[in-house]
């Protein structure tokens, strides 16, 4: 199965982890089957494991690779990973300020982005986590084709470790969604299938992280620290804060601890 794997072309292998990951997001969704509503306490832990999830991989799949692969160039090493980094953030901010969404558990007065009022509360729901998980799915592309593209820092198991890293987490995002929507009034499948659409655009987005790798490799370190940024800007913006606003902070900043060292871990072994 690895050897089969391996041999796959790199569109196809970023193809097949953001499939994965987007079944992860289905299954977090999936239990709206169980339950009406999620224990909060557990949800807010999920999210903040999710968020060490997302600062692990921010680092060790993303930005420590890109700075190696800079050392050598006509540029500082840190020049293409600190440009790229800020340039991710400030795209995810400018996408946030665009595009009507609303973060889960907020009252609809809160919507954000152009003319939001206009939008159905689980539209902007699903717009929200799809926002998320444009750099997730762009980071999983970035990563496969960086290894096509031969780098000697980039590995294929470190690509399918980011993978599954960005799966684990894709859990409770999942669960963001179809759950307010249930409690919202809304039928089961309906909100199971409006959870596990907003992880569809991560297949999307790999496919052009690979392609904008495989066509542009000198600009891959500015591609994973961009990648990296905007991972990093959504963790902050609204994982982090989204999994203490009920009062569990102790267990949510655990939890990200825990989340982080598993990343860790699962990257410096694997990868």
């Amino acid at each position: 199965m690895v050897d089969f794997f391996a041999s796959l072309n790199p569109l196809t292998q970023a193809l097949v982890g953001t499939l994965f990951t987007w079944g992860m997001t289905a299954i977090g969704a999936a239990l709206v089957f169980t339950t009406k509503k999620m224990n909060q306490k557990l949800m807010d832990g999920m999210l903040g494991f999710a968020g060490g999830v997302m600062i692990a991989a921010s680092f060790w799949s993303l930005l420590s690779p890109a700075i190696e692969m800079a050392e050598g160039g006509s540029l500082p090493a840190w020049f293409p990973a600190a440009v790229g980094f800020l340039l991710g953030a400030i795209f995810l901010w400018g996408i946030d300020k665009l595009i009507p969404h609303l973060h889960p558990n907020s009252p609809i007065s809160e919507a954000e982005g152009i003319q939001p009022d206009k939008k159905r509360r689980s539209t902007l729901l699903v717009l929200a986590i799809t926002l998320h998980n444009i750099p997730e799915g762009l980071a999983i592309g970035v990563a496969f084709g960086a290894v096509a593209a031969g780098f000697p820092s980039a590995s294929l198991a470190g690509a399918v470790t980011l993978a599954i890293g960005i799966g684990i987490q894709n859990l409770p995002e999942g669960t963001a969604v179809s759950m307010p929507l249930r409690r919202d009034g809304m039928s089961r499948r309906k909100s199971f299938f409006y959870g596990q659409f907003s992880g569809m655009v991560e297949p999307i987005a790999a496919v052009i992280g690979v392609l904008a790798v495989t066509l542009m490799e000198p600009l891959l370190p500015f591609a994973l620290s961009f990648a990296a940024g905007a991972m990093i800007f959504v963790t902050a913006e609204e994982v982090i804060p989204g999994s203490q606003e009920n009062g569990n902070r102790d267990l949510a900043s655990l939890s990200l601890m825990v989340g982080f060292t598993l990343m860790m871990i699962l990257d410096v072994a694997l990868g």
